[in-house]
């Protein structure tokens, strides 16, 4: 049966990857610890859960509106404006709602991208947004980041890499997979350059914002200037323990875009799943506080994960400001994706190699998972490199 080329192209998710070898020796009766995966480790909240089982009592179990229930848009606006920063007036008809974050993020490269335009992207980053483009017919143009510079997109990078054909630039901040969060210099200097190239899109990916420690991630939707040609993503995957239910959004203010985009939907999938849909309305008018209380778990666990890492040869890190990932750089033992294969066939413990990311000089561990697990996968992968075993 013949295969698309452009299915043909594209690279299988490497954190899904590692988390399926990691699941086959588990099956096999291999002890191994996966810090693989971006997703948290606690239970749904109750109340969030206890709102989802009354939706299917209250029979939310046909077809919806494509953009999203009304009062769930009406909810998500409300939040972004009540961001730290936030200077864009947002309302429910600026809001689509889809199934995940990931598919918000899809739905947008597939409606601003033709083929052969360029889309910047900062290395590190995500698995899915070069490949997302690349379905898209697009160029990636991969900026590569430096350490030095908490691999942080530079103006200096960014205006090099700026060209006529250039039509999206993505960032994420918090980032994944790297943890590093631009401060408010660091974007401002980024608007300026954008100015000079007004039919350039920015994505913001801020699917991790609720996760942060020590400073605060500040939204692109604090530079009023970007209003027409903005996109911010988020959703309560992350944030809410609320993965499998399967709900982000996007918001723009540029109405035939997000038309666009309603029309790309409504093909691909009709709407969201309603019952998910009014489990994440809960979620974002409900107490906060489950929010803030896997906060301060995910911030000790960064801790506990940094003291640990610190201890073994040949990494170097730059300690996480968001999200749930340790990103150190593994060059002096061979780069990224010999050491994942030395920590999964000898310490039993799977991470995903840098190159996933763009950075083979890097692996990336998630601290999504129990101190208990953190503490025996540090003391394995330190054995296995000091030991070889």
């Amino acid at each position: 049966m013949q295969i698309a080329d452009r299915i043909q192209q594209i690279a299988a998710s490497q954190s899904l990857v590692m988390a399926a070898r990691a699941g086959e020796m588990k099956a096999a009766g291999i002890d191994v610890i996966s810090m693989s995966l971006g997703e948290p480790d606690f239970d749904t909240p109750e109340s969030i859960r206890l709102a989802a089982q009354k939706a299917v009592e209250d029979g939310w179990s046909h077809y919806g509106a494509v953009a999203g229930i009304a009062s769930l848009r009406t909810t998500i606006a409300k939040q972004q404006n009540g961001v730290a920063g936030n200077q864009i007036a947002w309302e429910a008809n600026d809001v689509l709602v889809s199934v995940g974050a990931k598919m918000a993020i899809f739905n947008a490269i597939q409606t601003a991208i033709n083929p052969g335009d360029e889309v910047i992207i900062p290395t590190p980053s995500w698995v899915s947004y070069s490949e997302m483009v690349k379905l898209a017919e697009g160029k990636v143009v991969a900026v590569h980041t430096k350490y030095e510079d908490d691999y942080c997109l530079t103006p200096e990078q960014l205006r090099a890499a700026l060209t006529a054909k250039t039509r999206m630039v993505i960032l994420c901040s918090p980032n994944n997979p790297t943890g590093a969060i631009y401060s408010r210099e660091k974007l401002e200097a980024l608007v300026a350059v954008l100015r000079d190239y007004p039919e350039v899109i920015v994505l913001s990916d801020e699917i991790y914002s609720a996760l942060t420690y020590d400073v605060s991630a500040l939204t692109l939707a604090a530079f009023e200037p970007l209003a027409d040609r903005l996109i911010i993503v988020n959703g309560v995957s992350k944030a809410y323990a609320m993965t499998g239910y399967r709900i982000g959004w996007l918001l723009t203010k540029n109405r035939p875009f997000l038309n666009a985009c309603i029309r790309l939907q409504g093909q691909q999938l009709t709407c969201a799943t309603m019952v998910a849909q009014r489990a994440a309305e809960s979620a974002l008018t409900g107490s906060q506080a489950c929010v803030e209380d896997m906060r301060q778990v995910f911030e000790e666990r960064r801790e506990l994960i940094c003291r640990l890492a610190s201890e073994i040869p040949g990494w170097r890190f730059n300690q996480p400001q968001g999200a749930f990932y340790l990103f150190p750089d593994v060059s002096a033992l061979g780069g990224g994706d010999k050491v994942a294969e030395l920590l999964l066939d000898k310490a039993h413990v799977a991470v995903v190699p840098g190159s996933a990311f763009g950075c083979p000089d890097c692996i990336r561990l998630s601290y999504a998972i129990s101190t208990a697990e953190i503490e025996e996968a540090l003391r394995r992968i330190k054995s296995a490199i000091v030991n070889g075993k």
